[in-house]
């Protein structure tokens, strides 16, 4: 079993390249295969999300083509099955894009019903309610979902609640139905404007994503596109984190600024100095950090990804500050991990009372799942001694080179799979 293996104290120092954005990459993905024309899509993430995806779509009949390591071809008129039960793919939680993606181009999908971390419950009525608005049958039976209909109208549909995976399953599925749909309370995510923008590519008619109301005027087929897939700010977001607990300075190069203000106002409220740039945006951490009080929302608002790693970050940081997660109910499974690690923090329902200790001592921790993985490497980089992170799959799922990303900034963190290795990088970094 791989593990990472750390020693802290090194300040990260230097330039970051930030990769495709994993959540719009595996919706894109998918949505590709709506053409019954090759579709060249740039700037993929390598990441193990976005290959079991692929496989996925591969074994229901879509050609995939891999033009180097972040460029894929897709081409989508060779599907024979619109039943995606690939073992695996039950352990995404973006599987059920294929489910709105077959279903718009073929009327008829079932999908493995979805997995991915177990940060709390993440039903899928909203997905479904949509579906069954636009006149799909929706059953689920032996663990699959399954949707079929004669054909799909357009709709006025409302979200109860703001979901990003039913704002854009929905999107899929509207874009071939006939009519006009209306999706009300919409997410206005970066990735749910990016998936609606490569959709338009490709000759979809969608305008408002972004805004809280969609409007998609069906078509009857989506052509040939080129797309490159915008930045992913929850990595860029852990990197600038993993400056401010290193006291270090790191330029975070290849984002869109924007999509980074709450981060970015978070972090000054803490003390950082932030510069943003075009395309890249510099995080230097020289005094103690403060204290401050987040609350997870809906972007624009902090974003739920984010809540581990600036968790973890104002666990070192001066007086008392409050976590408030507002999106999952599940997502602090990891301060038992922090609190092995000298932590101090208080979980009562969906707040954590954090009182900030002076520095994080090595420990051996378990990932309990993809962002509190990467907060759990941030307090290993930053702690006095070596740590240990178990189940890093979790981490691999979501982040692309991230050990070598870390050591080009001058961290010590390594993959090892035996005792041996381990004892092999602690002499060596003692």
């Amino acid at each position: 079993m791989q593990q990472y293996v750390t020693r802290g104290g090194n300040p990260l120092v230097g330039e970051v390249e930030i990769g495709g954005a994993k959540n719009a990459a595996l919706a894109i993905l998918a949505a590709a295969v709506m053409s019954d024309e090759p579709v060249l899509i740039e700037n993929v993430p390598d990441v193990r999300d976005v290959s079991v995806l692929l496989d996925a779509m591969k074994r229901i009949g879509a050609h995939v083509e891999r033009i180097d390591r972040h460029t894929y071809k897709i081409d989508g008129a060779d599907i024979h099955t619109l039943s995606v039960d690939y073992e695996f793919i039950s352990k995404i939680r973006a599987s059920y894009y294929l489910l709105g993606a077959l279903l718009g181009k073929y009327k008829q999908a079932q999908v493995a019903f979805p997995g991915g971390c177990d940060i709390g419950s993440r039903p899928i009525d909203l997905h479904l309610k949509g579906f069954r608005l636009l006149g799909a049958n929706v059953e689920i039976e032996h663990g699959l979902i399954k949707a079929e209909a004669d054909e799909l109208k357009g709709s006025q549909i409302y979200l109860d609640k703001v979901s990003v995976g039913a704002t854009i399953n929905i999107m899929l599925a509207a874009s071939m139905a006939g009519g006009k749909t209306t999706i009300e309370n919409a997410a206005k995510e970066p990735h749910v404007v990016d998936v609606a923008n490569f959709l338009n590519s490709m000759g979809a008619n969608i305008k408002g994503a972004g805004t809280d109301v969609i409007r998609i005027n069906g078509v009857e087929s989506l052509h040939a596109s080129e797309y490159s897939i915008i930045p992913d700010q929850i990595e860029a977001g852990t990197f600038m984190f993993a400056a401010a607990a290193t006291k270090g300075d790191i330029m975070v190069k290849n984002v869109i600024p924007k999509h980074l203000e709450a981060i970015s106002s978070k972090l000054v409220e803490m003390g950082c100095e932030v510069e943003e740039f075009d395309d890249a945006v510099r995080v230097v951490c020289s005094k103690e950090l403060k204290s401050t009080q987040v609350t997870t929302l809906a972007y624009p608002g902090f974003p739920t990804d984010m809540q581990p790693q600036i968790t973890t970050v104002l666990g070192i940081a001066q007086g008392t500050s409050i976590v408030t997660e507002s999106i999952f109910e599940n997502r602090y499974r990891y301060v038992d991990e922090l609190s092995r690690m000298g932590a101090s923090i208080k979980v009562e329902g969906n707040t954590a009372i954090i009182y900030g200790v002076e520095k994080y001592t090595g420990a051996h921790v378990s990932s309990p799942d993809l962002r509190a993985g990467a907060a759990l490497v941030i307090a290993g980089l930053c702690a006095d001694g070596v740590t240990i992170i178990d189940d890093i799959y979790y981490i691999q799922r979501g982040y692309e080179d991230f050990e070598i990303k870390l050591r080009s900034l001058g961290a010590a963190i390594e993959i090892t799979d035996s005792e041996k290795e381990i004892q092999k990088f602690i002499l060596k970094t003692g």
